[in-house]
Protein backbone atom coordinates (compact mmCIF):
# COMPACT_ATOMS: atom_id res chain seq x y z
CA UNK A 1 0.00 0.00 0.00
CA UNK A 2 1.25 3.50 -0.89
CA UNK A 3 0.29 6.60 1.04
CA UNK A 4 -2.09 8.95 -0.78
CA UNK A 5 -2.50 12.51 0.42
CA UNK A 6 -6.05 13.15 1.72
CA UNK A 7 -5.94 16.53 -0.01
CA UNK A 8 -6.92 14.73 -3.22
CA UNK A 9 -10.06 12.66 -2.50
CA UNK A 10 -10.80 9.61 -4.60
CA UNK A 11 -14.20 10.15 -6.25
CA UNK A 12 -14.53 6.40 -6.82
CA UNK A 13 -14.01 5.49 -3.16
CA UNK A 14 -17.09 4.65 -1.05
CA UNK A 15 -18.98 7.89 -0.57
CA UNK A 16 -18.92 7.63 3.23
CA UNK A 17 -15.11 7.64 3.24
CA UNK A 18 -12.39 10.21 2.58
CA UNK A 19 -12.11 13.76 3.90
CA UNK A 20 -15.20 15.77 2.94
CA UNK A 21 -14.46 18.47 0.39
CA UNK A 22 -17.08 20.16 -1.75
CA UNK A 23 -18.11 17.58 -4.38
CA UNK A 24 -15.05 15.48 -3.40
CA UNK A 25 -12.76 17.73 -5.43
CA UNK A 26 -9.10 18.29 -4.53
CA UNK A 27 -8.14 20.98 -2.07
CA UNK A 28 -6.42 23.79 -3.96
CA UNK A 29 -2.69 24.03 -3.29
CA UNK A 30 -2.58 27.45 -4.94
CA UNK A 31 -5.22 29.74 -6.45
CA UNK A 32 -3.70 29.08 -9.86
CA UNK A 33 -4.70 25.40 -9.54
CA UNK A 34 -8.36 26.20 -10.19
CA UNK A 35 -10.69 27.25 -12.98
CA UNK A 36 -13.64 27.17 -10.60
CA UNK A 37 -13.19 27.71 -6.88
CA UNK A 38 -15.72 26.30 -4.43
CA UNK A 39 -15.44 27.91 -1.01
CA UNK A 40 -17.37 28.20 2.22
CA UNK A 41 -18.63 31.38 3.86
CA UNK A 42 -19.38 30.17 7.42
CA UNK A 43 -20.91 33.38 8.72
CA UNK A 44 -24.42 34.41 9.83
CA UNK A 45 -23.90 37.70 11.60
CA UNK A 46 -26.60 39.52 9.62
CA UNK A 47 -29.58 37.24 10.23
CA UNK A 48 -32.97 38.64 11.21
CA UNK A 49 -34.53 35.37 12.36
CA UNK A 50 -33.28 31.86 13.12
CA UNK A 51 -29.48 31.51 13.42
CA UNK A 52 -27.26 28.64 12.30
CA UNK A 53 -26.28 29.24 8.68
CA UNK A 54 -22.66 29.62 9.80
CA UNK A 55 -22.75 25.81 9.99
CA UNK A 56 -24.07 25.48 6.42
CA UNK A 57 -20.80 25.11 4.51
CA UNK A 58 -19.56 22.21 6.64
CA UNK A 59 -22.79 20.23 6.34
CA UNK A 60 -23.12 20.95 2.62
CA UNK A 61 -19.58 19.63 2.24
CA UNK A 62 -20.61 16.46 4.08
CA UNK A 63 -23.70 15.92 1.95
CA UNK A 64 -21.90 16.83 -1.26
CA UNK A 65 -19.84 13.66 -0.93
CA UNK A 66 -23.01 11.93 -2.15
CA UNK A 67 -22.74 13.70 -5.51
CA UNK A 68 -21.19 11.72 -8.32
CA UNK A 69 -19.73 12.99 -11.57
CA UNK A 70 -22.28 12.92 -14.40
CA UNK A 71 -25.55 14.85 -14.44
CA UNK A 72 -28.20 12.37 -15.59
CA UNK A 73 -30.39 15.04 -17.23
CA UNK A 74 -27.79 17.11 -19.09
CA UNK A 75 -24.97 14.52 -19.22
CA UNK A 76 -22.58 17.25 -18.10
CA UNK A 77 -19.54 16.04 -16.17
CA UNK A 78 -18.24 19.28 -14.64
CA UNK A 79 -15.06 17.62 -13.41
CA UNK A 80 -14.02 16.85 -16.98
CA UNK A 81 -14.77 20.38 -18.18
CA UNK A 82 -12.81 22.44 -15.67
CA UNK A 83 -10.27 22.26 -12.88
CA UNK A 84 -12.54 22.47 -9.84
CA UNK A 85 -11.00 22.93 -6.42
CA UNK A 86 -12.11 23.39 -2.83
CA UNK A 87 -10.55 26.69 -1.79
CA UNK A 88 -11.40 26.24 1.90
CA UNK A 89 -13.40 28.79 3.88
CA UNK A 90 -13.23 32.55 4.13
CA UNK A 91 -11.12 33.21 7.25
CA UNK A 92 -12.81 35.60 9.66
CA UNK A 93 -10.98 37.70 12.23
CA UNK A 94 -13.76 40.16 13.17
CA UNK A 95 -16.87 38.01 12.90
CA UNK A 96 -18.89 40.11 15.36
CA UNK A 97 -18.68 43.14 13.08
CA UNK A 98 -20.97 42.95 10.05
CA UNK A 99 -19.19 45.39 7.75
CA UNK A 100 -15.72 44.13 8.70
CA UNK A 101 -16.81 40.55 7.99
CA UNK A 102 -18.20 41.63 4.63
CA UNK A 103 -14.83 43.21 3.86
CA UNK A 104 -13.12 39.89 4.57
CA UNK A 105 -15.55 38.02 2.30
CA UNK A 106 -14.93 40.55 -0.47
CA UNK A 107 -11.16 40.29 -0.09
CA UNK A 108 -11.23 36.47 -0.30
CA UNK A 109 -13.40 36.45 -3.42
CA UNK A 110 -11.32 39.21 -4.99
CA UNK A 111 -8.20 37.02 -4.70
CA UNK A 112 -9.92 34.36 -6.80
CA UNK A 113 -11.28 36.80 -9.35
CA UNK A 114 -7.83 38.36 -9.78
CA UNK A 115 -6.52 34.93 -10.79
CA UNK A 116 -9.40 34.32 -13.22
CA UNK A 117 -10.98 31.72 -10.93
CA UNK A 118 -14.77 31.54 -11.25
CA UNK A 119 -16.17 31.65 -7.70
CA UNK A 120 -18.95 29.44 -6.32
CA UNK A 121 -19.60 30.32 -2.68
CA UNK A 122 -21.53 28.26 -0.15
CA UNK A 123 -22.93 30.32 2.74
CA UNK A 124 -23.79 31.54 5.21
CA UNK A 125 -26.62 34.05 5.32
CA UNK A 126 -27.74 35.93 2.23
CA UNK A 127 -26.00 39.15 3.19
CA UNK A 128 -22.77 37.53 1.97
CA UNK A 129 -23.84 38.01 -1.64
CA UNK A 130 -23.27 41.76 -1.34
CA UNK A 131 -19.49 41.53 -0.70
CA UNK A 132 -19.23 38.77 -3.30
CA UNK A 133 -20.78 41.11 -5.86
CA UNK A 134 -18.40 43.87 -4.77
CA UNK A 135 -15.49 41.57 -5.58
CA UNK A 136 -16.89 40.40 -8.90
CA UNK A 137 -18.87 43.26 -10.48
CA UNK A 138 -16.47 45.64 -12.20
CA UNK A 139 -19.57 47.10 -13.87
CA UNK A 140 -23.26 46.40 -13.20
CA UNK A 141 -24.01 42.71 -13.79
CA UNK A 142 -27.26 40.91 -14.47
CA UNK A 143 -28.69 38.98 -11.55
CA UNK A 144 -30.69 35.77 -11.36
CA UNK A 145 -31.98 35.62 -7.81
CA UNK A 146 -33.88 32.50 -6.67
CA UNK A 147 -35.42 32.99 -3.24
CA UNK A 148 -38.56 33.22 -1.14
CA UNK A 149 -37.74 36.85 -0.34
CA UNK A 150 -36.84 39.83 -2.49
CA UNK A 151 -34.09 40.89 -0.04
CA UNK A 152 -34.57 44.52 -1.05
CA UNK A 153 -35.79 45.83 2.29
CA UNK A 154 -33.84 48.54 4.08
CA UNK A 155 -32.27 48.66 7.53
CA UNK A 156 -33.27 46.26 10.32
CA UNK A 157 -32.45 46.96 13.95
CA UNK A 158 -30.06 49.67 12.81
CA UNK A 159 -28.16 47.62 10.22
CA UNK A 160 -28.29 48.41 6.50
CA UNK A 161 -26.40 45.21 5.75
CA UNK A 162 -28.76 42.54 7.12
CA UNK A 163 -29.63 39.47 5.07
CA UNK A 164 -32.90 41.03 3.92
CA UNK A 165 -31.18 43.97 2.21
CA UNK A 166 -28.29 42.82 -0.06
CA UNK A 167 -29.97 43.58 -3.38
CA UNK A 168 -31.16 47.00 -2.29
CA UNK A 169 -27.58 47.83 -1.35
CA UNK A 170 -26.25 46.22 -4.55
CA UNK A 171 -28.60 48.40 -6.60
CA UNK A 172 -27.55 51.54 -4.73
CA UNK A 173 -23.86 50.68 -5.19
CA UNK A 174 -24.26 50.05 -8.92
CA UNK A 175 -23.25 46.40 -8.66
CA UNK A 176 -26.31 44.99 -10.43
CA UNK A 177 -28.46 46.19 -13.31
CA UNK A 178 -32.06 46.18 -12.04
CA UNK A 179 -33.38 46.04 -15.61
CA UNK A 180 -31.51 42.73 -16.03
CA UNK A 181 -32.45 41.33 -12.63
CA UNK A 182 -35.04 38.61 -12.14
CA UNK A 183 -36.20 37.43 -8.70
CA UNK A 184 -37.87 34.01 -8.77
CA UNK A 185 -40.08 32.29 -6.21
CA UNK A 186 -40.95 35.30 -4.04
CA UNK A 187 -43.62 34.70 -1.42
CA UNK A 188 -44.52 34.96 2.26
CA UNK A 189 -46.05 37.60 4.47
CA UNK A 190 -44.35 40.90 5.25
CA UNK A 191 -45.11 43.69 7.69
CA UNK A 192 -44.67 46.27 4.92
CA UNK A 193 -44.47 46.08 1.13
CA UNK A 194 -41.22 48.08 1.12
CA UNK A 195 -39.04 45.35 -0.38
CA UNK A 196 -41.50 44.33 -3.07
CA UNK A 197 -42.07 48.00 -3.93
CA UNK A 198 -38.35 48.71 -4.16
CA UNK A 199 -37.83 45.79 -6.55
CA UNK A 200 -40.73 46.86 -8.77
CA UNK A 201 -39.81 50.55 -8.77
CA UNK A 202 -36.17 49.77 -9.56
CA UNK A 203 -37.25 47.80 -12.63
CA UNK A 204 -36.56 44.27 -11.42
CA UNK A 205 -38.65 41.40 -12.79
CA UNK A 206 -40.30 39.78 -9.77
CA UNK A 207 -41.79 36.30 -10.23
CA UNK A 208 -44.01 35.51 -7.26
CA UNK A 209 -44.52 31.86 -6.41
CA UNK A 210 -48.07 31.78 -7.80
CA UNK A 211 -46.83 32.75 -11.25
CA UNK A 212 -43.93 30.31 -10.94
CA UNK A 213 -46.30 27.43 -10.22
CA UNK A 214 -48.79 28.49 -12.90
CA UNK A 215 -46.23 28.82 -15.69
CA UNK A 216 -43.69 26.22 -14.58
CA UNK A 217 -39.93 26.33 -14.09
CA UNK A 218 -38.94 25.90 -17.75
CA UNK A 219 -40.99 28.91 -18.86
CA UNK A 220 -39.48 31.04 -16.11
CA UNK A 221 -35.98 29.86 -17.03
CA UNK A 222 -36.64 30.80 -20.66
CA UNK A 223 -37.74 34.26 -19.58
CA UNK A 224 -34.65 34.67 -17.40
CA UNK A 225 -32.38 33.70 -20.27
CA UNK A 226 -34.05 36.21 -22.58
CA UNK A 227 -33.85 38.96 -19.95
CA UNK A 228 -30.16 38.39 -19.22
CA UNK A 229 -28.97 37.76 -22.77
CA UNK A 230 -25.19 37.77 -23.01
CA UNK A 231 -24.68 40.24 -20.15
CA UNK A 232 -22.30 39.03 -17.44
CA UNK A 233 -24.59 37.44 -14.84
CA UNK A 234 -24.37 36.40 -11.21
CA UNK A 235 -26.58 33.57 -9.92
CA UNK A 236 -27.63 33.54 -6.27
CA UNK A 237 -29.66 30.67 -4.84
CA UNK A 238 -31.33 30.86 -1.42
CA UNK A 239 -32.33 27.42 -0.16
CA UNK A 240 -35.57 28.88 1.26
CA UNK A 241 -36.83 29.09 -2.31
CA UNK A 242 -37.70 25.45 -1.66
CA UNK A 243 -40.85 24.65 0.27
CA UNK A 244 -40.09 23.82 3.93
CA UNK A 245 -41.06 20.20 3.35
CA UNK A 246 -37.90 19.98 1.23
CA UNK A 247 -35.78 22.46 3.20
CA UNK A 248 -36.83 22.87 6.84
CA UNK A 249 -33.30 23.85 7.85
CA UNK A 250 -33.28 27.50 6.96
CA UNK A 251 -33.66 30.79 8.77
CA UNK A 252 -36.91 32.12 7.31
CA UNK A 253 -39.00 29.27 5.88
CA UNK A 254 -42.09 30.08 3.81
CA UNK A 255 -44.71 27.57 2.69
CA UNK A 256 -45.81 27.37 -0.94
CA UNK A 257 -42.33 27.10 -2.40
CA UNK A 258 -40.63 25.05 -5.08
CA UNK A 259 -40.13 21.34 -5.06
CA UNK A 260 -36.59 20.08 -5.42
CA UNK A 261 -37.44 18.83 -8.93
CA UNK A 262 -38.77 22.24 -9.97
CA UNK A 263 -35.53 23.79 -8.72
CA UNK A 264 -33.50 21.33 -10.79
CA UNK A 265 -35.54 22.03 -13.92
CA UNK A 266 -35.19 25.77 -13.35
CA UNK A 267 -31.41 25.61 -12.95
CA UNK A 268 -30.96 23.24 -15.89
CA UNK A 269 -32.87 25.75 -17.99
CA UNK A 270 -30.24 28.41 -17.28
CA UNK A 271 -27.41 26.94 -19.35
CA UNK A 272 -24.98 28.85 -21.58
CA UNK A 273 -25.25 32.23 -19.87
CA UNK A 274 -22.25 34.46 -19.26
CA UNK A 275 -21.72 33.56 -15.59
CA UNK A 276 -19.22 35.55 -13.54
CA UNK A 277 -19.98 33.83 -10.22
CA UNK A 278 -22.62 32.19 -8.08
CA UNK A 279 -23.58 31.26 -4.55
CA UNK A 280 -25.90 28.97 -2.62
CA UNK A 281 -26.89 30.27 0.81
CA UNK A 282 -29.06 30.00 3.92
CA UNK A 283 -28.71 26.30 4.80
CA UNK A 284 -29.11 26.16 8.61
CA UNK A 285 -28.20 22.68 9.89
CA UNK A 286 -29.42 23.26 13.49
CA UNK A 287 -32.98 23.50 12.14
CA UNK A 288 -32.59 20.65 9.64
CA UNK A 289 -34.24 17.23 9.78
CA UNK A 290 -32.18 14.23 8.79
CA UNK A 291 -29.84 16.36 6.69
CA UNK A 292 -32.44 16.90 3.96
CA UNK A 293 -31.78 20.63 3.61
CA UNK A 294 -28.02 20.18 3.44
CA UNK A 295 -28.53 17.42 0.86
CA UNK A 296 -30.75 19.69 -1.22
CA UNK A 297 -28.19 22.46 -0.91
CA UNK A 298 -25.41 20.17 -2.07
CA UNK A 299 -27.41 18.78 -4.99
CA UNK A 300 -28.43 22.24 -6.18
CA UNK A 301 -24.88 23.53 -5.75
CA UNK A 302 -23.86 20.65 -8.03
CA UNK A 303 -26.39 21.83 -10.63
CA UNK A 304 -24.92 25.33 -10.41
CA UNK A 305 -21.42 23.87 -10.72
CA UNK A 306 -22.49 22.18 -13.96
CA UNK A 307 -23.63 25.56 -15.33
CA UNK A 308 -20.34 27.23 -14.42
CA UNK A 309 -18.16 24.39 -15.70
CA UNK A 310 -19.90 24.29 -19.06
CA UNK A 311 -19.49 28.03 -19.49
CA UNK A 312 -15.88 27.99 -18.30
CA UNK A 313 -15.04 25.20 -20.76
CA UNK A 314 -16.70 27.14 -23.56
CA UNK A 315 -14.61 30.22 -22.78
CA UNK A 316 -11.43 28.13 -22.83
CA UNK A 317 -12.34 26.69 -26.23
CA UNK A 318 -13.09 30.18 -27.48
CA UNK A 319 -9.69 31.44 -26.32
CA UNK A 320 -7.92 28.54 -28.03
CA UNK A 321 -9.87 29.16 -31.23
Amino acid sequence: MRYTSPSTPDQFAPRFSQIATFMRVPVAETIADADIGLFGVPWDGALTNRPGTRHGPREVRNQSTLMRAINHATRINPFELARIRDMGDVPFTRMFEVEASHDEIEAFAAMLVAENVLPLAIGGDHSVTLPLLRAIAKEPVALIHIDAHADTTDSFQGSKFNHGAPFRRATEEGLIDPAKTIQIGIRGTQNTSDGWDFSANAGMRVVFCEEFHDRGPQAIADEARALVGDTPVYLTYDIDSLDPVYAPGTGTPEIGGMTTHQAQVLLRGLRHLNYVGADMVEVSPPFDTGGVTSLAGAALAYEILCLLAEVRAGRAVGKEG
